[in-house]
């Protein structure tokens, strides 16, 4: 059931996104997130909203990120004068199979954060580092800890040096294990249940504020809305093309059996009367150009 908006907590998609992307709560909110989840103060950063990375042809997947976050002369593992990309991608799906997919999803955005961070002709040493955070309400990998930090490293030697500029951060919100900052527990117990009450810190009240004035605000509701409405159309599309698809493979398989009718759909048919239409419905079908217009046209 569609969540009210003052009900959305800030692992909700379109609550997240919308204070991340907002003139004017949306860089000092990233700042808190960044500096409380890498425990470090941060330069000056910049939101890019509603980044959109298509495929190279109509038949490539591409990838949206709602928002990700530039920092200039950021510092990863030490190395200055590199500049940072963040994205925070809030995900609490119950979906199994994209759970598990989850590492490759990862890996996905990163190449298509690559792809386009780097202009031709430029020195690959001037790659900007992506750090990839996902806060997420069930547990990744199975270990029952707060924070997976995840590095490309030698198999051979564990021990050896490789900076590739690549770091991606998996926090589980419900999490026991690991040794952690209280102030990134308290984040992640706020993130999941965002309220006054877990509002425990100075930062965290900052950002309630910020999310009630974002709640209040008309503008937001009515983009709630028409994203519900954007959903629900998506939702109806998918339902009808599937009852097409199926309408179609029904008629072939019909057809196919010479105008007869499977012994498996007669029984579900009523009445003689029922009979009678299918016979007239697959004779206009036989007589149509494309099985499939005749469908879509029903």
């Amino acid at each position: 059931m569609k969540k009210k908006l003052d009900e959305l907590n800030l692992l909700d998609d379109f609550l997240f996104g919308t204070l991340m992307s907002h003139p004017l709560y949306g860089e000092r909110f990233a700042g808190i997130l960044v500096k409380i989840i890498l425990n470090r103060d941060i330069k000056v950063l910049k939101i890019v909203s509603q980044q959109n990375y298509y495929g190279q042809d109509t038949d490539r997947h591409g990838a949206r990120l709602d928002v990700y976050i530039e920092e200039e002369n950021g510092i990863l593992q030490g190395e200055v004068n590199a500049s940072n990309i963040y994205d925070i991608e809030p995900d609490q799906t119950s979906d199994k199979a994209a759970q598990d997919s989850l590492p490759k999803r990862v890996r996905f955005y990163r190449a298509a954060i690559d792809s386009k961070s780097l202009q031709s002709g430029v020195d690959y040493s001037r790659l900007k580092n992506v750090i990839i955070i996902m806060i997420l309400s069930y547990d990744p990998f199975g270990c029952d800890r707060m924070v997976y930090t995840v590095r490309n490293h030698c198999v051979e030697e564990p021990d050896m040096k490789y900076e590739d500029g690549a770091l991606n951060l998996f926090l589980y919100t419900r999490g026991k294990s690991g040794v952690i900052t209280q102030e990134l527990k308290d984040l992640l117990r706020y993130l999941e249940d965002t309220s006054w009450q877990n509002a425990v810190s100075e930062s965290l009240r900052e950002v309630q504020s910020m999310v009630d004035q974002v709640k209040c605000d008309k503008e937001v509701s009515i983009s709630y809305m028409k994203s519900y409405e954007r959903d629900r159309m998506m939702r109806n599309e998918g339902r009808a093309e599937g009852k097409i698809e199926g309408l179609i493979d029904s008629i072939k398989e019909l057809l196919s059996d010479s105008g007869s009718i499977p012994e498996n759909l007669a029984a579900q048919i009523d009445s003689e009367k029922d009979l009678d239409t299918l016979r007239c419905w697959l004779k206009a079908a036989s007589k149509s150009g494309s099985i499939e217009e005749f469908v879509k046209q029903m």
